[in-house]
Order: C-alpha cells, then sequence, then structure tokens
C-alpha cells in the first residue's frame, strides 16, 4: 500500500507535496520521495518517514510548480532505497512516475519490456515496469516533442490493454504536466481536487482526500475506473474516459483498516462505514449471545475506535480507553519479521490495569492478519488483571493474501488460512472470538450513492475481481513474500552494499 501526490500550482509546489505526504504518511512508511519540475527534473527520495527524508537542504532544491509525491511501503521487490519511488526515465519527454497497487503480471510485463520494447530495468518493482510501459506506450502515440492530452490518453488505452491488477498512478511528463489514472476496476483508490487562487485554478490528483483538505483544496471528485486526469503546465484540466469501467470493485480493506476515517473514497465516508461495522458486530453478538457477561469495551488503538464506540453503546456496556499507545512505533502486520513484530507490539502498547482488573473484557480491533499482535494484546489484558477477554474483528477471517497492494503474507502465515474460529480463538489465547461476516461488512460499506457494483474481497473470499489470478500465481507471491524470502532479499541487499563500501 502507498500514498500518492501530484499538484501543479501556482508557486512552488515542494512544501505543499511535503504537508500532503506527511498527511498520507499512514499509507506507507518505508520510504518517501518528491519530483518536481522548473524545465528540468528535481528529485529527493529514500527508506524513511517523510519528516526524515527531507530536510530543509532537500526541500530548496525541490523547485518548480509541478511535482509528484510518494510514501511508499513495499509489497514487491525490497526495501532497498533503489526502490523507493518516483521512478525515472529519460525516453521519450523526460517521466516521473509513483504508483500504489500490484500488477498482476507484472513477471510477464517485466520480459516484454526487455525483450520487445527494448527498454531497461534497474529493479525489481513492477512499478518501474509500469513506467516502462507507459514512456514505450507514450513514444509510440506521440507525433511531436510535446504530446498533447490525446495522445497522452492515446498511450493509457494501450497500458490498460498490457497491465493487469490493481493500480493507481501519479506520473509527471515533462512540459506536459501531472497525469493520474487508475485500473479499471477501481481497486486503488484515487481522487481530485481543485485550489481556487488569484493566480489561477490549482490542481491536485491525492490518494485520499484528507490530503486535499489539509491544504485547502476542494474535492471535485474520484478519479473513475479507467479514466485519465491529465493537468497541463497551466493548470487546465483535462480528462478522458480511457476504457470502459469493466467492474467498478474497490478495496474493502481500505475501508476497514488502511484509509483514515476523515477520509472519503469512492464517495464513502469511512467513518461512517467503520460507525455501521461496529453496529453490525454488535448486533452479531447479540444474536449469538444475548445474555453475555462482557463488563467493558476496549478498542485496540486506532483503526478500530470507531467500530468500538456504537457497538459498546448498542451492547449496553461500558467503553474504555484500555491501551496507551506510542505513536513512533509502525504498523505490526508489514513490520520485516515475525521477531520484530512481536517485540513491536509490546513497545507499542501499554495497559491501564484499572480498566482491566477483575472485568470480562471485550478487545476490538479492525482485523486479524497473522494472529501476533491479537496474541500478546490478549496477554497483556491478562496481565492487566483481566477476569476473562474476549475479541472481536470488525473484518472476516483475513484467510487468503491480497494481490492488488496491500502486503498481507503469503496464505501459511494467515492465522485464519485453513482454521476455524475455535482453532483461532485458541492459538491467539481468547476465551471466545468473534468475527464480522462478510455480508455485514459488505452492508456497512455499502452506500446508495457510491455507484459500487461490488468490491473487491479477496483477502476474505479468495474471490479475485480481475479473474487472472491462478494458483500457480498464488504460489509465486508466496515464496516472494513469506518472511524467508523478505529476509533473504534484504541479507543480500546488505551484503552488497557492504560489499561496495569494502
Amino acid at each position: 500500500m502507498c500514498g500518492l501526490i501530484g499538484i501543479v500550482g501556482r508557486e512552488p509546489v515542494n512544501q505543499a507535496i511535503y504537508d500532503a505526504l506527511t498527511v498520507l504518511q499512514h499509507r506507507g512508511q518505508d520510504a518517501a520521495g518528491i519530483v518536481t519540475a522548473d524545465g528540468r527534473f528535481h528529485m529527493r527520495k529514500r527508506n524513511g518517514l517523510v519528516r526524515d527524508v527531507f530536510q530543509q537542504r532537500h526541500m530548496l532544491k525541490l523547485t518548480g510548480r509541478m511535482g509528484i509525491g510518494h510514501v511508499r511501503y513495499p509489497t514487491a521487490g525490497c526495501s532497498a532505497k533503489d526502490e523507493a519511488q518516483p521512478f525515472y526515465v529519460n525516453s521519450p519527454f523526460g517521466i516521473c512516475l509513483a504508483h500504489n497497487g500490484n500488477l498482476t503480471n507484472a513477471e510477464q510485463l517485466a520480459g516484454l519490456v526487455k525483450n520487445e520494447d527494448r527498454r531497461h530495468l534497474n529493479t525489481g518493482s513492477d512499478s518501474e515496469v509500469l513506467l516502462n510501459v507507459l514512456a514505450h506506450e507514450l513514444e509510440r502515440s506521440s507525433n511531436s516533442a510535446e504530446p498533447g492530452p490525446e495522445e497522452v490518453f492515446a498511450a493509457v488505452t494501450a497500458l490498460h490493454g498490457r497491465c493487469q491488477g490493481g493500480y493507481a498512478v501519479v506520473a509527471l511528463i515533462m512540459k506536459v504536466g501531472i497525469l493520474g489514472f487508475r485500473d479499471p476496476y477501481g481497486i486503488r483508490p484515487l481522487v481530485i481536487g481543485r485550489r481556487r487562487s488569484v493566480a489561477g485554478d490549482e490542481h491536485m490528483i491525492a490518494s485520499e482526500s484528507v490530503a486535499l483538505d489539509a491544504l485547502g483544496f476542494d474535492m471535485l471528485r474520484d478519479v473513475e475506473p479507467g479514466e485519465a486526469v491529465l493537468i497541463d503546465p497551466d493548470g487546465v484540466l483535462h480528462t478522458h474516459q480511457c476504457v470502459a469501467p469493466i467492474s467498478h470493485s474497490p478495496c474493502i480493506f481500505e475501508y476497514v483498516y488502511f484509509a483514515r476515517p476523515d477520509s472519503i473514497m469512492d464517495n464513502i465516508s469511512v467513518y461512517k462505514a467503520r460507525l455501521r461495522m461496529g453496529e453490525a458486530l454488535a448486533d452479531r453478538i447479540l444474536s449469538l449471545r444475548p445474555d453475555h457477561d462482557i463488563d467493558v469495551v476496549i478498542p485496540v488503538p486506532d483503526t478500530s475506535r470507531t467500530s468500538a464506540l456504537p457497538l459498546a453503546h448498542r451492547l449496553g456496556v461500558k467503553y474504555r480507553e484500555g491501551f496507551i499507545k506510542n505513536r513512533y512505533i509502525g504498523r505490526t502486520f508489514i513490520m520485516p519479521g515475525q521477531a520484530m513484530r512481536e517485540k513491536s507490539v509490546r513497545q507499542k502498547l501499554n495497559a491501564i490495569d484499572l480498566e482491566f482488573r477483575g472485568k470480562n473484557v471485550l478487545l476490538v480491533d479492525d482485523s486479524i492478519v497473522r494472529g501476533t499482535t491479537s496474541r500478546q494484546i490478549i496477554e497483556m489484558a491478562r496481565e492487566a488483571g483481566a477476569n476473562k477477554v474476549y475479541f472481536a474483528s470488525a473484518a472476516p477471517p483475513v484467510r487468503y493474501p491480497n494481490v492488488y497492494g496491500i502486503d498481507m503474507p503469503a496464505a501459511r502465515e494467515l492465522v485464519a488460512h485453513d482454521r476455524s474460529e475455535d482453532e483461532i480463538a485458541e492459538i491467539i489465547g481468547a476465551d471466545w472470538l468473534i468475527y464480522q461476516t462478510l455480508d455485514d461488512l459488505i452492508r456497512s460499506v455499502s452506500h446508495q450513492n457510491a455507484r459500487i457494483e461490488q468490491f473487491d474481497t479477496s483477502c476474505f473470499s479468495g474471490q479475485y475481481v480481475t479473474g487472472d489470478v491462478t494458483v500457480d500465481y498464488l504460489r509465486r507471491i508466496e515464496a516472494n513474500r513469506a518472511d524467508s524470502a523478505k529476509q533473504a532479499r534484504e541479507l543480500n541487499v546488505t551484503s552488497l552494499a557492504a560489499a561496495r563500501r569494502g
């Protein structure tokens, strides 16, 4: 999962992009990058948080009224700084690109890019593959040194014919403008906003509406599935439906976990969706255990708070904050390796004993992925003196990998894969475990004005909306995403760096 920004302004955009990336930091904590243009490209990208990657001396060099930004955590490749985005190619015209998602045919495309398009790839990132596909198609569609909107849109149309999977993209094309587009299913989010100024309109493309809000942009709308938008250097917005939407199917896990609650994506309020998740989960608890003995509902900070409050209200029991969170520790299910994830949970949360002692506690979390966090949190609740510890997940069991840009691990590393709820409860140490049903989750996120045909629910259902995900593909990504494979890649990167220094 990554965060994207693209701005064409009336004054230098370096600070605006920086500010927007800090708002989207929750979408990626591994690396950050900014590229601006003022007749030439200026780039800064490194591993780390936004605040650590960009110092004043770097910001002063990022000049220009056009630019794009990216925050990343890796779903493919490795975390080497060479794979931080945006990526750049010189031919044709000079293009920088940032990408959120995952190409399911990246391996085949990489071979075609090298052997048929005659283009060079420097990394194992599917984002670099996507950039070179765009560059190749733009070169084929252009008849001038500065392609116009029609030629750019023709290149995007051709790209859709070659690329499969879930992707949202922003690209900076020298002297042409900022380009943004989504895959034909609209799996990954992308919105566009406008800010009025005395000098003229400014436009911004972003992964979530909160980035627009933070900079005073009014949200115009979501970029439609299969649509491309181009903001030229004069600030004029051009749009084109490059391919017909196949079936508008945004990733439902965005609303469960990844997106900020104050975001609106595909005309759906993330906050309202999470409120409804809590209400639906409470109704399920009451149907299964009408005579429950729950004394208090305690959320696992932070995402689950929105669901836990209406859940407690509907159950008629107290809502209390029982954990204090250290906000300087990253999200644990994307931590590199089980040992680090387990260490991180203890560093991240501390229990308030008074809220647990002698009580039957219902802990509420947004989801359970590996079970590492859940198991340790339940242990902390017992250590704090809880009598019984029940556990509720606002999402259904995560049983399958996500292949469209969320680094949910290999199936065998998912605690719910091929296990019953009773077996999962035993593994994580809960006295009782309850999950949201998939039907209730879909009803909670659905909204009559959203015009969503279906959601991508693949991590819960195993049904992949693009229709091209095979058993062999899942085996390959399992081999690539397993902790052991990631650790081997990181060790290789470290060894190469040491050899260069030597």
